[in-house]
């Protein structure tokens, strides 16, 4: 064992960690259908306003990861800009996020495998847990390879789920256009135009839910330590996953919009689907179309939790390696170069509560919701104290107009946190909140006690 990362990857390998762990796949399998609940055919509307808004959370990003490199990422960057103790904050509640993200991703494999296995007639009543766990191995082991294998796994994993959604939206489009769509859909331009009746905040309500599938940009900035020119790639990388992730979304939500028919009946149907790509791979392909989206959406999950894995350890491995957590957790791997430590500390901690989760009878898709929320709501807490990071940043070097940016991207993380907790969601994400709140509330009191500690030891020497 050693206590030093390695420098493997290039450009390609940081933008397939933040593609990865964004799991573009995924996220058209999952999150698509709030936003057509909430307006109808002007579903892709939703991301459009989405990007924009992760745009401006993403620009004090860019800015700080082209000054600083490291594998704690924004505890870091807020610790070079804030001081010692808010970036521990920060980056106390970025591992919130990727301490619980892995199992969302492993949850999200089980709910897809169980699709397949059932629609695909092989196990159609496999419990989750056994599904979860051959992802959850599967990830870890990835996980414990070489960056430079992870981060080719990674690409090879999106890549693939990638290029069948777009098949399947090539041949929605040609039936639309060829007009042999299932039902009589064809193109119309009302999938930007929002019905009578929308208003404003129903809009922004709905972004919040395209805002979500960008959830992971930043994880480039955990490979500051093994990345060539990291000042370089890892801002590069941010950007390219950004606009990757907002050309997809909106394309990929205007064809499902299409598809599924901008009519009355066509946008309940979406609205009501519970996995609309694979719904719209039967209808206009053939059942085994449908079969292998769902079996793609378990590809991508992999690659997600595999992102999400190696983020949540570099945060240890640099918490760990700085005191402010046990050294124990900063060793590496002497073969691989990984942070052997922090993978195995994930690793336990995510099966120990997929585990308790499956005792307790709570099915694998409500394990995915509460996981998913307590770790976006602390990904939400981190992308503010980034921006104020970034703000003053910006300041000291008196770019004012510049700084404005950032601020902007304050405002877009405090709402996107409020309209997840206001109105009072139904239990037991009422209790969420409280729980995020509990963590922050445990970050910034080993923050005080350990900046005093370390004031002490030095006194004294």
């Amino acid at each position: 064992m050693t206590g030093r990362l390695r420098r493997q990857l290039g450009l390609l390998g940081t933008v397939s960690v933040s593609v990865g762990v964004m799991a573009p796949t995924l996220a058209m399998s999952s999150t698509g259908v709030e936003p057509a609940r909430l307006l109808g055919r002007a579903a892709p509307l939703a991301y459009v306003f989405a990007a924009l808004g992760v745009g401006l959370v993403a620009y004090g990003f860019i800015r700080l990861a082209g000054a600083f490199a490291s594998a704690g990422s924004v505890y870091a960057f807020a610790g070079e800009v804030l001081g010692p103790r808010a970036g521990f904050v920060c980056g106390w509640m970025l591992l919130g996020t990727y301490l619980v993200f892995p199992a969302v991703s492993i949850s999200a494999v089980a709910i897809f495998g169980q699709v397949f296995l059932k629609s695909t007639g092989i196990a159609p009543g496999a419990a989750w847990l056994p599904i979860a766990v051959v992802g959850w191995a599967v990830i870890f082991f990835v996980a414990s390879r070489q960056i430079r294998t992870a981060a080719r796994s990674l690409l090879t994993l999106e890549g693939v789920s990638l290029v069948l959604i777009l098949a399947l939206m090539a041949v929605i489009v040609v039936k639309l256009v060829s007009g042999s769509a299932p039902a009589g859909q064809d193109l119309s331009g009302e999938i930007f135009r929002l019905p009578s009746g929308v208003s404003l905040s129903t809009v922004g309500l709905a972004a919040t839910f395209g805002f979500l599938s960008f959830a992971g940009f930043e994880s480039a900035g955990s490979m500051g330590e093994e990345s060539h020119a990291p000042t370089h790639s890892i801002p590069r990388s941010i950007v390219v996953a950004i606009v990757t992730g907002a050309v997809f979304y909106v394309a990929c939500e205007a064809v499902q919009t299409l598809g599924f028919g901008t009519n009355a009946a066509g946008t309940k149907a979406f609205a009501s689907a519970q996995a609309p790509l694979s719904e719209l791979g039967a209808a206009y392909v053939g059942d085994w179309m449908g079969d292998r989206l769902s079996l793609v959406a378990v590809i991508s999950a992999i690659g997600a939790g595999l992102g999400c894995a190696s983020v949540g350890a570099r945060m240890l491995f640099a918490l760990g390696r700085d005191h402010r957590l046990p050294a124990s957790l900063s060793a590496v791997s002497s073969g691989t170069g990984a942070p052997a430590a922090g993978l195995v500390f994930v690793g336990a901690l995510d099966l120990a509560g997929l585990v308790a989760f499956a005792a307790a009878g709570t099915s694998a898709q409500n394990v995915f919701f509460y996981l998913a929320t307590i770790g976006v709501l602390s990904l939400l807490v981190m992308y503010a104290i980034t921006n104020v990071a970034a703000l003053r940043f910006l300041l000291a070097r008196g770019a004012r107009l510049e700084a404005l940016l950032p601020v902007a991207g304050i405002a877009v993380a405090g709402y996107v946190f409020y309209r997840n907790v206001w109105p009072v969601p139904a239990s037991p994400f009422n209790l969420f909140p409280y729980v995020v709140a509990a963590w922050l509330v445990i970050g910034i009191a080993i923050a005080v006690v350990e900046v005093r500690v370390t004031r002490s030891r030095a006194a004294a020497a």
